[in-house]
């Protein structure tokens, strides 16, 4: 995407619909938003048909008024409840074959690459914990392997919500679900830890009980991956519908596994905490700049 594509021509403006016109003069393309910034612009997401209470759709939002250049940011999906939301999204996005999203996305990278040499393009993966830890986690390890320049994230509900609630590697030990009637018989898979010995720069986990921190973490993952190599964000995102838990119940269950064993964690790599140090300095001497122009 461009933010050229996105001008209307003036001699068909008034016969644009009222969202476009909406999206084009108050939308996020060419501006630095962030989450605190939610409900003063038009967001890439505004409706979806995702289930009340839902935490991905939470995360999904904070996820997209984090991007750093949301008009050169191209998202692969995969197989999903997301994948019902992409096709209401305001920005470039592919659905690829279930578990072979980052396969995918190395490809569209490497292509933009060619394409533009000289403009950096975000290659972003949002898939659920089947696509990623399941039935794609050889084409994430072999993604991360290769050092793809892509920022893989794993909306991380603990079960196949979206074909009813059946077991997945990322499900808690002992958990009761579809096609686990007695419990579900190993442990989770340590995907972060995978991540980290796979050679991924930068790794955080995070959960919508922490909304800042998704995207502070997803921000930094992105423009990691520009430079230095893939990056992982994994997000809890607790299905309340599969749980059988009320829809009001959704983000308190993610408040009580912070007591637990989804606090914050973050892996910055000794390459690309230089890296960040660079970055935010040079922001911190712009914003130091804009100050003082202010002030005068």
């Amino acid at each position: 995407m461009s933010l050229d594509i996105m001008k209307i021509n003036p001699h068909f403006e008034e016969f644009m619909p009222e969202e476009y016109r909406d999206l084009v003069n108050n939308g996020p393309f060419g501006q630095a938003k962030k989450v605190t910034d939610l409900g003063s612009f038009k967001e890439l997401l505004e409706e979806h048909p995702l289930c009340a209470g839902c935490n991905l759709a939470i995360s999904l939002r904070i996820l997209l008024a984090s991007l750093p250049k949301p008009e050169d940011t191209i998202v692969v999906g995969s197989t999903g409840c997301s994948s019902l939301a992409f096709s209401q999204l305001a920005l470039h996005n592919i659905h690829s074959l279930f578990g072979n999203q980052n396969a995918v996305a190395s490809g569209v990278k490497r292509a933009l690459k060619i394409r533009f040499p000289d403009k950096g393009k975000d290659v972003v993966v949002m898939a659920g914990d089947g696509a990623t830890a399941d039935i794609g986690l050889d084409m994430t390890l072999h993604s991360w392997f290769r050092g793809e320049n892509i920022t893989t994230v794993m909306f991380d509900n603990e079960l196949y919500a979206n074909t009813g609630g059946q077991e997945s590697g990322m499900s808690m030990h002992g958990t009761v679900l579809n096609m686990a009637p007695t419990g579900k018989k190993f442990a989770k898979v340590d995907v972060p830890e995978l991540a980290k010995a796979s050679g991924c720069a930068y790794v955080a986990v995070v959960s919508t009980a922490k909304p800042l921190l998704i995207g502070k973490s997803f921000r930094r993952a992105v423009l990691i991956a520009r430079e230095i190599g893939p990056t992982y964000v994994q997000i809890y995102v607790p299905c309340p519908t599969n749980m059988k838990k009320k829809s009001s119940e959704g983000v308190m269950m993610a408040v009580e596994r912070l007591q637990q064993d989804y606090a914050f964690k973050e892996y910055i790599s000794p390459k690309a905490e230089k890296f960040l140090e660079t970055i935010e300095s040079k922001k911190k001497v712009q914003e130091d700049e804009i100050s003082m122009e202010v002030n005068k």
